[in-house]
Parts: structure tokens; C-alpha cells; sequence
């Protein structure tokens, strides 16, 4: 195959020397699949919960039975307690999928993730602030805080990561994310030092649960969470490009620096509202990208599609165990990703395919 046949096939999405339609054959399978189990665990979601209400009657409800839905107790289970945590792990799960597909595929580096334009970071230091000096203590104001916190440190990288000769590049968008995150870990743990109570709740904020979230919250998210997928959409052309390298990429009429910072404003939008949601979640958005891959190779719009299922799944699956794993009390979901993503990360970082593909980047 000719290196002009070779930078049409990386556009595109499809590896060369392999049948373009079997690809799309096997992307479509798993995004099935992922999609029923998506369902099925949306499902399931509504019907188990840490309290006393049984699955059956949570079924009745469900089916519109007449004295299930008389049931006061039963509707504050299913619909004020479990519908809105399954819409909250379902979006936060696809933010961070696209977040860390898009971060990785900017990057070109399959370890990298959200922390590192220090949005979690920012998020921390907002919610401290608010606690602090704002007497912030619902969860909607939480949740404002958060989301401002994170956007406005992202908002700074990109600001500092745009400047100079070198601007946009991954390693300079890396190193000031880092920078700037540690900045702000030091700023957080400089007002903590002298307010247990902001410690205490902040604490609880930390640790990362999707309980007490409220669907009126992820309305109010709904309109960001849509803008960076959108954006995420419209840049899968040109990241498909970026695979090639720069030189290629601007061979072939694309701007690296731009889409990198485009793509980084995308990421701080996804990754803001996972975090004003559900606190800091470690390893999902490291980890779906790279099950996606597996799949898509480097179709980029297909990487996007399965890193947002996957993610959704595992979050899910992992709220669900958090529910049950301590009846009658709850697990914080991040503990079972932790128990989870670490041992999956030291695999997947010893496995060849990562290698190769440090390699590559």
C-alpha cells in the first residue's frame, strides 16, 4: 500500500492491510452488545438499591401497578433515590469515556487522563473555596462550584499551554496541566489545614459517590455535556489525522495546535461535569479508551462510541456493587474502580499492546 493509500486509510479510521468491512462488523457487534448491557443495567439499577425495597415491588412500580404506585416510600426509592443516580452514572460514565478517548488521541499517549489538564484539581480547590469562605454547603452549590473550579483551571492551561512557539503541543499542554494541578493541590491543602468542618464534608466530596444527586442537577449539565459531544464529534477527523503525526496532518489541511486546543476545551467541558457530579473518578477515563481501541483500532468515531459505553457499563456496574457489596450501608463507587483499575492498569501497562503503542505515539 502507498503512503498516500496509508494517510486515506488512518483519516478514515481503517488500519491498513485490514478488510475495512470486517472492522465495521466488529465495532457494530460490540457496540450492541455494549448497548443491551447498557440497558440492561439501567434496569437492574432501578430495581436494586441499599434500602428495603425489593426488586418485585420495584418491578410493580415500574409496570404501572396501582398499589405499588400508591406506595410513598417505594416512589422515593425508584424515583427520587435510584432513576436519577442511574441518569448521573450513565452521564458522568459517557463524559469521562470521551474525555479520556479524546485526551489520549490529542496526546498521543494511552496513559494519559482527565487530571492532567487538572480539572479534578481545580475542582477541589473551588469546592474548598465554597465551603470555606461561601458557606456552600448544598449539593446544588457544590455542584457549582465544582463545575466552575474545573473549567476555570482548564480554562487557565489552555490559556498558558497556547502561548509561545511550542503552543499546543502535547508535551507542553501536559506539563503545565501538571503544574497547575499541583498548584492547586497545595492551595486546597493550605485552606484545609485550618477548617475541620470544610474538611469533613470536603472529605466526603472527595472520596466520589453518585449518592444524593438530584435530576434536576444533570438537567442543569445537560446543555455542556451535549456541547462537548458535539465538539468531541466534529474533532474524531482530524484526531484520526493527528495518529499520523503532525507533518502528516498538515499535509492533509489540518492544524495540530488548533484541534489539540479545541479537543482540550472539549475534554474540560466532559470532565468538568463528570466531576460538579460525582466527585473525582480515577482510572474510567483511562481505561475505556484502551478497551475501545482493542475494538475500533484507529477509527476514531468508533473509539468515541465504545470508550462512552464502556465507561457507562463499568460506572454502572460499579454503582450497582457499591449498593449491595456493605447492605445496608453503600461502598463509594471510586473505592471498587480503584480495586478494579489498579491491577488493570499494571496490566495493561505491562501488556505488549501498550508498549508498542508508547512506542508509536
Amino acid at each position: 500500500m502507498s503512503s498516500a493509500q496509508e494517510r486515506r486509510a488512518a483519516v478514515s479510521g481503517a488500519h491498513p492491510g485490514q478488510h475495512p468491512a470486517r472492522k465495521r462488523r466488529s465495532v457494530l457487534r460490540a457496540a450492541t452488545v455494549l448497548t443491551v448491557l447498557l440497558l440492561g443495567l439501567v434496569l437492574t439499577s432501578l430495581l436494586v438499591g441499599s434500602g428495603s425495597s425489593s426488586p418485585g415491588r420495584a418491578w410493580d412500580y415500574l409496570l404501572g401497578d396501582p398499589q405499588a404506585r400508591a406506595n410513598a416510600q417505594l416512589r422515593l426509592a425508584v424515583v427520587d433515590v435510584r432513576l436519577p443516580r442511574t441518569l448521573a452514572a450513565v452521564l458522568v460514565g459517557v463524559c469521562l469515556g470521551l474525555a479520556g478517548c479524546l485526551l489520549q488521541a490529542a496526546t498521543r499517549n494511552p496513559l494519559a487522563e482527565t487530571g492532567l489538564l487538572g480539572v479534578n484539581a481545580g475542582a477541589a480547590f473551588a469546592v474548598v473555596c465554597g465551603l470555606t469562605f461561601f458557606e456552600a454547603e448544598s449539593s446544588t452549590a457544590l455542584l457549582g462550584w465544582a463545575l466552575a473550579g474545573g473549567i476555570t483551571a482548564s480554562a487557565v492551561v489552555l490559556l498558558l499551554a497556547a502561548s509561545g512557539r511550542t503552543a499546543g503541543s502535547p508535551l507542553r499542554i501536559v506539563l503545565v496541566g501538571s503544574a497547575l494541578g499541583a498548584t492547586f493541590h497545595g492551595l486546597t491543602s493550605y485552606v484545609l489545614l485550618g477548617t475541620r468542618a470544610t474538611f469533613d464534608t470536603y472529605r466526603y466530596w472527595t472520596i466520589g459517590s453518585l449518592a444524593g444527586v438530584e435530576t434536576g442537577d444533570l438537567l442543569d449539565l445537560l446543555p455542556l455535556v451535549l456541547l462537548g459531544l458535539g465538539t468531541a464529534l466534529a474533532c474524531s477527523r482530524p484526531l484520526s489525522a493527528l495518529g499520523l503525526g503532525d507533518d502528516s496532518a498538515r499535509s492533509l489541511g489540518h492544524h495540530p495546535e488548533r484541534v489539540r486546543l479545541v479537543v482540550a476545551g472539549a475534554v474540560s467541558l466532559l470532565a468538568g461535569c463528570a466531576v460538579a457530579v460525582a466527585g473525582p473518578i480515577a482510572f474510567l477515563g483511562l481505561l475505556a479508551p484502551y478497551a475501545a481501541r482493542t475494538v475500533a483500532g484507529a477509527r476514531m468515531t468508533a473509539q468515541l462510541l465504545l470508550s462512552a459505553l464502556v465507561a457507562a457499563d463499568v460506572l454502572l456496574l460499579a454503582d450497582l456493587l457499591a449498593r449491595i457489596v456493605i447492605r445496608p450501608w453503600e461502598t463509594p463507587v471510586s473505592v471498587l474502580l480503584a480495586f478494579v483499575g489498579g491491577p488493570l492498569l499494571i496490566w495493561i501497562a505491562r501488556s505488549h499492546r501498550m508498549s508498542t503503542a508508547g512506542a508509536s505515539a
